[in-house]
């Protein structure tokens, strides 16, 4: 099976590293498998290390090197052209890094739980799918794997 290529917006990535016994923690497994290819820019990875200082998580420079180490390596690191493709227009301009590069690299799908990304998703500009969307996609290659 040719692995899907995603992108997971932050949240997504957050809940999957954070809550090891949460909704989303076959995510690690799935990225760290053959299932998915997990895709990266330096705007969606710099976002991801913001994110991560929140003091609400309380974490270490050495805990935040280890939720990287579970997520980085398994992931492909894409540069955006300049100029960067159209995007459909979102709220939050936090979003548009996401957006683009799903939309450059012509991923499979754009993962999120994100209000605002998913009502974009009825444009035909870029796949949107939530991560119980994904799961059902994914449901038949995990029992196999």
């Amino acid at each position: 099976m040719t692995p899907l290529r995603l992108v997971f917006d932050t949240n997504v990535v957050l809940s999957a590293l954070l809550f090891h016994a949460g909704n989303l923690s076959w995510l690690r497994p799935a990225w760290q498998s053959d299932n998915v290819q997990p895709l990266v820019s330096h705007p969606t990875v710099a976002e991801l290390l913001r994110v991560l200082t929140y003091p609400k998580f309380q974490l270490s420079v050495s805990d935040t090197r280890n939720l990287l180490d579970e997520y980085l390596p398994y992931c492909e690191t894409i540069k955006i052209p300049d100029p960067a493709p159209s995007v459909p227009i979102c709220r939050d301009p936090k979003d548009r890094p996401f957006l683009e590069l799903t939309i450059a690299t012509q991923a499979d799908a754009l993962i999120t739980g994100d209000a605002d990304i998913l009502t974009l998703a009825k444009t035909d500009a870029v796949s949107i799918w939530s991560p119980s969307e994904l799961k059902k996609y994914l449901t038949p290659s995990l029992i196999q794997s």
